[in-house]
């Protein structure tokens, strides 16, 4: 199943994909029915709303407010490369907020006070169930589904102190969906599917989901040691190789810039590029 979260008669409205359109579930957010315990193939198949066409600017962020959006950095071996960082034996946590999210077709806004809007394609993962002290056995069994993310970064705010939180959340820079993926349609763990990011159509970052550092189990396990994990919890779970500060010269965003981040098996996100007013 493939759900969406989009604008419908001018409320933000849950639907699930169909060949013909979308199909109209209600106006309950995604991350209620995954707080109640919802089953969400079921909930599709039992759906009885009109079908629907999604236009291009009426998608919505997949969650309007996820109890926690954790990131991880420094997840490909390539990637840490490229950064002159070391690579940690132990995963690069850091949160970003409801507020920085934009959605699919939507801008991201390069910031007026920085010219170093940066891309980062991603594999996200949404959770239909937490806890604490999750075994990495039994991690996947807490998966609801996976989508794209792009981690769009404000560079000189990212490295202005030893930590990344405030240049990770500029308003309207983290993009993420279009579709919810429900676990049953990709392989275990995300694993094994290309992902690639395109800038203005040329192909900037290449991978596969398998060369991750840390995988979707171990993340969900380590972090649970920690803290009580909850439905609709996102985890972003890094990016590959190719971002734009590694390059020479800088290859930063600008207005009139388009970015594509496409998954294997789960689809492609897009987005403008615009400067704010």
């Amino acid at each position: 199943m493939r759900y969406v979260h989009f604008l419908h008669r001018g409320e933000p409205t849950l639907g699930v994909r169909r060949a013909q359109g979308v199909q109209v579930l209600g106006n309950e957010p995604l991350e209620l029915l995954l707080a109640r315990g919802v089953d969400l193939l079921r909930y599709a198949d039992q759906a009885q709303g009109p079908l629907v066409q999604v236009e291009a600017a009426a998608f919505l962020p997949l969650l309007r407010q996820p109890p926690k959006i954790i990131c991880v950095g420094l997840n490909y071996a390539e990637h840490t490369r490229e950064t002159a960082f070391v690579q940690p034996d132990y995963p690069t946590f850091f949160a970003r907020l409801p507020s920085s999210l934009t959605a699919h077709n939507r801008p991201l806004v390069r910031p007026r006070v920085s010219d170093s809007l940066d891309y980062e394609g991603e594999m996200a993962v949404v959770l239909k169930s937490g806890g604490r002290h999750i075994r990495e056995e039994d991690a996947l069994r807490h998966v609801a589904g996976y989508t794209l993310f792009n981690d769009a970064s404000v560079r000189d705010y990212q490295f202005k102190s030893p930590q990344w939180t405030v240049g990770k959340n500029f308003d309207d820079t983290g993009a993420f969906g279009p579709e919810l993926v429900t676990a049953d349609e990709l392989p275990p763990g995300g694993k094994g599917l290309q992902i690639e990011t395109r800038l203005n159509g040329r192909v900037v970052q290449s991978a596969n989901t398998s060369d991750m550092i840390f995988d979707i189990a171990s993340l969900i396990a380590t972090l649970s040691a920690a803290m009580t994990l909850q439905a609709g919890d996102v985890i972003v779970t890094g990016t590959p190789a190719g971002v734009g500060f590694s390059r020479e010269p800088r290859l930063y965003l600008k207005a009139g810039d388009r970015v594509e981040v496409t998954i294997e098996g789960i689809g492609t996100l897009s987005n403008p590029v615009i400067d704010e007013a």
